[in-house]
């Protein structure tokens, strides 16, 4: 098998790791044009000043050991098999580097002979990329689960950001769907990892030249919708996790049933897209927004609407905290109105001095249309807007999902919403 055979191979086997996001577009440079692009294996990161980067994403091997049911590199699946020497897979990355294809490198692999194994070619491969060829370029790299944790370790001095899948949201899905995981063979290399930038830093303090560790921290993934995990326990573990471990970031990506098997939903089940995007924006606000995982859904209501963004969800059930006087409000208060955003909170803070106003807000880049039913500004309300559930979710809502939803398009409107609340709380 030649090296381009591999690479389609193996570039198409990591497209289900969500890290990164891969182009899809196969474009070539014209006469008098500048630059191109390839479809396979080019994805996408941002780097920490906000620039985004092109990086080869690639599987080291997709002959895997392991067995998990959700996985179309397990073991007892009959697809076509491929493994890279650490030697072409720094050469292909010099080569797409050279041509001005990518900026850096993600490599992960299916377990290849067995954890160790796996890593030590991982490890030679990035020695190679970062003694021979002198690369400085981004790399973000897999750690192998029951692996060594000083084999996991020496791979973090070459990498820029490793990462720890924990695949499924609880440990008996983990017991169900990959028996040879478990819960503390996953967590147990998230804290190496942890442990080892915490102590990294000391040793910068102490030693200038001291290597680098894993500087751009560590992120994971879980699969959403292969198990009947509820919303508010995969939001609690999220929380959990950046809380243990400082992970920079928590990938959902949604089941895609790329195998046939009893234990897993149906193979035409359609992928789960909105509730992964739903869970993408709770994240945010867990970050971002000051929120916790019990605030934003609770024993009652373990799901997010599916018809409304989470911080609108959560100010609809919390009404009596609002509407927020803009000129007086702490800056806390002001983030949690749906249609205001860190930058633009800050804004308004900013402006008080000069006055605020309606259309002054709309420049500061807030969304009005869903901002308006719950602010004030020197005690008026805009203009027909009006601090009623109702009104808000016919609005934010719209019409058309509405009768969508109904059983009937004479439905009453207001018992279709009531029906929409119902059927996005917790009956699935």
């Amino acid at each position: 098998m030649d090296i381009y055979e591999k690479l389609k191979i193996l570039t198409a086997a990591a497209k289900f790791d969500v890290a990164c996001t891969s182009s899809g577009v196969n474009r070539k440079n014209n006469k008098g044009g500048i630059g191109s692009t390839v479809s396979y294996g080019i994805c996408h990161s941002f780097s920490g000043d906000g620039r985004c980067i092109s990086l080869l994403k690639i599987l080291m091997s997709n002959d895997c050991v392991y067995d998990c049911k959700y996985c179309i590199n397990r073991h007892s699946n009959d697809i076509e098999r491929a493994t890279f020497t650490p030697r072409e897979i720094a050469e292909l990355t010099i080569n797409f580097y050279r041509r001005n294809y990518i900026e850096g490198l993600f490599l992960s692999s299916g377990v290849y002979i067995n954890p160790n194994e796996t890593v030590e070619r991982m490890i030679e491969t990035l020695k190679i990329l970062r003694e021979e060829y002198r690369f400085n370029g981004y790399i973000h790299v897999k750690a192998i689960p029951n692996a060594a944790p000083e084999i996991n370790r020496a791979l973090g001095f070459y990498a820029d950001r490793m990462s720890v899948n924990i695949e499924l949201p609880t440990e008996n899905s983990l017991k169900l769907l990959a028996p040879q995981k478990t819960k503390e063979s996953i967590l147990k290399p998230m804290d190496m990892i942890k442990t080892g930038i915490e102590e990294n830093k000391n040793e910068i303090a102490l030693y200038k030249h001291a290597p680098h560790f894993v500087p751009a921290g560590q992120s994971t993934q879980m699969i959403i919708g292969a198990t009947d995990e509820s919303d508010l326990q995969i939001l609690r573990l999220t929380e959990g996790l950046y809380k243990k471990y400082r992970l920079k970031r928590v990938f959902f990506s949604a089941y895609i049933p790329v195998v046939e098997n009893k234990l897993l939903p149906a193979i035409d089940t359609k992928p789960p897209l909105l509730r992964e995007h739903r869970l993408y924006q709770a994240d945010w606000l867990l970050r971002y927004y000051n929120f916790k995982a019990d605030e934003l859904l609770n024993e009652n209501n373990k799901y997010f609407n599916e018809y409304l963004d989470p911080k609108s969800n959560w100010a609809i059930n919390n009404l009596e905290r609002f509407p927020v006087e803009l000129k007086t409000a702490d800056y806390e208060d002001i983030l949690r109105v749906p249609g205001i955003g860190v930058t633009s909170a800050k804004r308004i803070i900013s402006a008080r001095k000069n006055g605020l106003s309606f259309e002054g807000l709309k420049r500061m880049g807030i969304v009005l249309k869903r901002a308006k039913y719950f602010i004030t500004i020197g005690g008026k309300s805009y203009p027909t807007a009006v601090l009623n559930e109702k009104v808000i979710l016919r609005d934010l809502v719209g019409q058309s999902v509405i009768n969508n939803n109904s059983a009937s398009n004479q439905l009453d409107f207001f018992e279709a919403i009531d029906r929409m609340k119902e059927n996005s709380y917790g009956k699935r």
